[in-house]
């Protein structure tokens, strides 16, 4: 209970570090943007508010961030490494090629009628085109017309 309205709070803070930060005027005049005297307060006040609310909520975060840490260590005990079933690996196989698995009762050069089946080239054929170029065709009887013989 007690996590879940810290990570509400840390996530509400977070968005408005966000905010704040985007707001502040870039000090380098980086892509040509840069703010004028066009704000509600002078240019070095406002500098000044937004960096002191910057501070602010960078501070909350970071405390924010850190209780949660040591509030989920010490519930779990446990960490997802430590989860992790390192010995059972076999390391012969991790880096080996996947094979495609066929359906039961069908060899992979055949597929059912109507499926789908994506062409599979061999490792030592080149990744080229290979379709016949397309033959032209009779043209077609116009409808009233006898096909020339």
């Amino acid at each position: 209970m007690l996590i879940g309205i810290l990570l509400a709070i840390n996530i509400v803070v977070c968005l408005g570090l966000i905010g704040v930060v985007l707001l502040q005027r870039s000090e380098g005049g980086a892509l040509g943007m840069g703010g004028g005297n066009t704000g509600f307060m002078t240019a070095r006040g406002a500098g000044d508010l937004l960096t002191r609310i910057t501070w602010i909520l960078f501070s909350i975060f970071l405390v924010i961030s850190l209780v949660l840490t040591i509030l989920t260590g010490r519930m779990g005990g446990e960490s997802a490494v430590d989860r992790l079933d390192i010995d059972s690996l076999d390391t012969k196989t991790l880096n080996a090629p996947i094979t495609p698995v066929a359906p039961v009762g069908q060899t992979p050069g055949t597929a059912q009628p109507g499926a789908i089946q994506a062409p599979t080239p061999s490792i030592n054929q080149p990744l080229t085109s290979q379709t016949a170029p397309a033959q032209p065709s009779a043209p077609a009887p116009v409808a009233g017309q006898t096909p020339a013989q």
